[in-house]
């Protein structure tokens, strides 16, 4: 049986949610159903508000409060989230779900140094914290002087190097669900290439799932193995990422593609000789 026959590790039944706020209600996930097979790369695409990142918080149990589920179920590595009380949830979190947010900086603590921040992740989880171990760690993500940067505030690093230290913080963890939502969208093309490459080594190493929120869809053609495109709430089409991208079928997944700006000819040529 091969990783992408065996049970599921993500597992989104007949989910429905809505958001509720002081101007009424607003439907954002409407009968979604999706399963991610392990070491499975799985790109969800679509506009601002199809309901994307709704997935995302509902898949850890993360959803603000203002969001409800009506309907559905959402099980993580076979056990269904909404029966765990907050401690089994956080332990699931912790164990087994590795997020990479848009805004790394945001999800540092601006008080504490680099350091600092990586020994409370790691202590608690039996991972070595020395400075030998964490000058490692920061190299295994193509940090330059990882000996200055652990003396760092989250404020004196770019963009770009806080997205490494986030995502050196989540593979320390060796999580089995890898959660990445815009995780490039702020960086320039070559830091976004290079914090790509990291997440589908770390991927293609370990036989994570990748759950990737995107609106790059030539990044998705080239990382993912299937796509997922959501509009106003619902899958719309869902499939391998060539056929979906090459031969879509729905009308709005037509639209995306036509977005798409057209690669250069020899760019083209270049990746077919590769």
């Amino acid at each position: 049986m091969t990783a992408h026959e065996s049970a599921p590790s993500v597992s989104v039944s007949g989910l429905s949610a809505e958001y509720r706020t002081r101007l009424g209600v607003t439907r954002a996930l409407d009968d979604v159903s999706l399963d991610i097979a392990p070491g499975e790369l799985v790109a969800v695409v679509g506009e601002s508000g199809s309901g994307k990142t709704t997935i995302s918080q509902a898949i850890g149990r993360m959803l603000p409060r203002s969001c409800r589920i009506t309907a559905g179920e959402v099980r993580v590595l076979g056990r269904d989230l909404a029966s765990l009380g907050p401690d089994e949830v956080r332990r699931v979190r912790r164990e087994s779900l590795g997020f990479i947010p848009q805004d790394p900086i945001a999800s540092l603590n601006p008080t504490m140094r680099i350091r600092r921040q990586l020994e409370l992740a790691l202590a608690p989880l039996g991972r070595p914290t020395d400075a030998d171990s964490l000058v490692e760690l920061l190299r295994s993500v193509r940090i330059l002087e990882p000996e200055r940067v652990l003396r760092l505030f989250p404020h004196e690093v770019s963009g770009g190097m806080a997205q490494r230290i986030a995502i050196a913080l989540t593979i320390a963890r060796e999580p089995s669900i890898l959660i990445a939502d815009e995780p490039t969208a702020s960086l320039d093309a070559q830091v976004r290439d290079e914090i790509l490459e990291l997440i589908v080594a770390f991927v293609r190493r370990s036989g994570a799932s990748l759950i990737w929120i995107s609106h790059d869809l030539g990044a998705v053609r080239r990382w993912c193995d299937r796509v997922v495109v959501m509009h106003r709430g619902a899958i719309v089409e869902s499939g391998p990422t060539a056929r979906v991208l090459d031969a879509p079928e729905a009308k709005y997944t037509r639209t995306l593609v036509a977005a798409i700006p057209a690669r250069p000819r020899a760019s083209r040529e270049g990746e077919e000789r590769a």
